[in-house]
């Protein structure tokens, strides 16, 4: 896969999911911003992905060489059918689900992402990160 420019555009939309796995799509243009010639900006594997791959059993190293060497997302899909543990897609699907704003890591979010400061009415982590892509990009 080619490269990506991450402080041109946002990663893919954090609801997306791929062969029944959230947040894929996204971890995948994160790892496209982290080979040669990409761009990360300010988007890291920290958090979120590096939660998948810890439930799912997949080293970031790895799952990064994938996708150097995938012609697009559905060649990742299928390497991780190969290399995944497909049983805790669910359970972390649900992890995403359940993550919500809270006063103990409100202060924290706010200072990382402006949209959760700006709009106290946010309380999903994904709504929070969808809503910081659509402010910092414009979509």
């Amino acid at each position: 896969m080619d490269a990506l420019d991450l402080t041109k555009r946002p990663p893919a939309r954090v609801y997306e999911s791929l062969d029944g796995l959230m947040f894929l799509p996204r971890t995948i243009d994160k790892a496209r911003a982290m080979l040669p010639g990409g761009k990360p900006g300010d988007y890291k594997m920290s958090g979120f992905s590096e939660t998948m791959f810890s439930t799912i059993g997949v080293a970031e190293a790895d799952f990064i060489k994938a996708v150097a060497r995938a012609q697009g997302n559905e060649d990742v899909a299928a390497w991780l059918r190969d290399h995944a543990d497909r049983s805790k897609y669910e359970s972390y699907n649900q992890w995403l689900r359940d993550r919500e704003i809270n006063a103990e890591n409100r202060e924290h979010l706010e200072k990382r992402y402006p949209a959760a400061a700006r709009d106290k009415q946010l309380t999903s982590m994904l709504d929070m990160l969808d809503a910081d892509d659509r402010e910092s990009f414009g979509s």
